[in-house]
């Protein structure tokens, strides 16, 4: 079990491992995005409901509530250009954990995330707005990991885009091809399958989240972060261990 994760977040990567981190991501992000409405009453991956809300709330005349959505809009792009920082300074640099990196900042931000969760049962209007941008940051961070990755074919944080290219596929899957046998109108059955699997994994990880959250608490983002630890400790290692030892061989690792 632990070789094949480790695979997971390498640099090589693999059309399979490709998916099974995105399927392992999106069940986090929903587990994450459950747990944080449960928290703070937000869903913190979903942009588009955020920017509706800031020119609804403008129109409106609120404008602290327009703040407070422009301010979990530059979060989540905030995460997204993070990623996007980290990843591309390791990769000029050779390293293993190039992709690992950005989810090890996503663990420990969990953490936070639940040690903010202790403060917001007693100073809601400090804690509940540094809980929203901080999980705004991580659906950003993350989103970006794999969309990089997958070079822009797997989304994790959201599921509109994911039920839409669903519902093309299955249209074409049931499209009857009557009128002649040229330009057949078929189905794309891998990404059939890709796509069941990340709305799948979402909707898992959103039930766990939200179960966890409401039976123990905060404290049920402690699994997720020492899961994403597993899955980058070891690349993560590797680059430490050549940090200290230039001369270390990938065989002596």
């Amino acid at each position: 079990m632990i070789p094949q994760l480790r695979g997971w977040t390498s640099v090589q990567r693999t059309s399979q491992n490709n998916i099974r981190l995105g399927a392992t991501l999106s069940f986090v992000a929903g587990a994450t995005n459950a747990g944080g409405f449960l928290a703070v009453g937000q869903y913190t991956s979903h942009m588009t409901g955020v920017v509706s809300s800031v020119a609804d709330n403008l129109v409106m005349g609120q404008l602290a509530l327009a703040l407070a959505g422009v301010a979990s809009l530059v979060a989540f792009i905030s995460g997204a250009m993070t990623t996007a920082w980290m990843v591309n300074w390791a990769l000029r640099r050779n390293l293993h954990s190039a992709y690992g990196r950005p989810l090890l900042l996503e663990a420990l931000l969990l953490l936070v995330f639940g040690l903010f969760g202790a403060g917001i049962t007693w100073q809601a209007g400090l804690f509940v707005p540094l809980t929203v941008l901080v999980l705004c940051f991580i659906m950003g961070l993350q989103n970006a990991v794999i969309t990089k990755i997958s070079h822009a074919e797997i989304r994790t944080t959201h599921v509109t885009g994911l039920v839409t290219d669903l519902g093309i596929e299955l249209g074409k899957l049931f499209y009857i091809n009557r009128l002649t046998r040229e330009k057949l109108v078929t189905a794309n059955r891998a990404k059939l399958i890709i796509h069941f699997k990340l709305i799948a994994s979402f909707f898992i990880g959103g039930l766990l989240g939200a179960w966890g959250f409401k039976t123990i608490g905060f404290i049920s983002t402690l699994p997720l972060s020492l899961f994403l630890l597993l899955l980058v400790w070891r690349p993560v290692l590797n680059d430490a261990k050549n940090w200290i030892d230039p001369h270390q061989t990938d065989q002596d690792r």
